[in-house]
């Protein structure tokens, strides 16, 4: 609390913080099958999305970041920088693709559950702000969100 006389506006070390979110629209195809499972077990916990040939959806990844407003930008971080992050690390990796052919899913069934753990590992490695959350819209009934691991949630 200011007492009279004392500057109201944040300092430097109380830099308002704000959060940002970006979307980013991929393509990809999966299968939902586990190789422990028989071929009943399959069909019974994956239904429709065991199908042998695999299935496609037109996912959209959100992505939040927190941090404070830079004071000269008055931006969380660069919208440019994220953007050719996301580029490298999520669109050329995962659009256009069949998500079980990646080596992150050799060993992992390619749920969505699964994906977005996998973007907000990514996404955890951007340098310009500090993430927050990653969610994505599979169907329109469909969305999946990831706040990372337990021990790393303030609240």
């Amino acid at each position: 609390m200011s007492g009279p006389g004392e500057p109201r506006h944040p300092t430097p070390a109380a830099a308002p913080r704000a959060h940002l979110s970006r979307r980013y629209r991929l393509s990809a195809a999966h299968r939902l099958h586990s190789d422990a499972f028989t071929a009943d077990r399959n069909r019974a916990v994956y239904g429709k999305c065991n199908n042998p040939h695999g299935h496609g959806h037109n996912y959209i990844v959100e992505v939040t970041f927190s941090g404070p407003v830079d004071p000269e930008t008055g931006m969380v971080c660069n919208l440019g920088d994220l953007d050719a992050f996301a580029q490298t690390h999520l669109l050329d990796r995962f659009d256009a693709t069949n998500l079980n052919t990646l080596e992150v899913f050799r060993d992992l069934v390619p749920t969505t559950e699964n994906l977005t753990i996998e973007i907000y590992r990514i996404f955890a490695a951007f340098p310009g702000a500090s993430l927050a959350r990653v969610s994505i819209q599979e169907t329109s009934n469909n969305s999946f969100a990831y706040l990372g691991p337990i021990d790393s949630q303030k609240g």
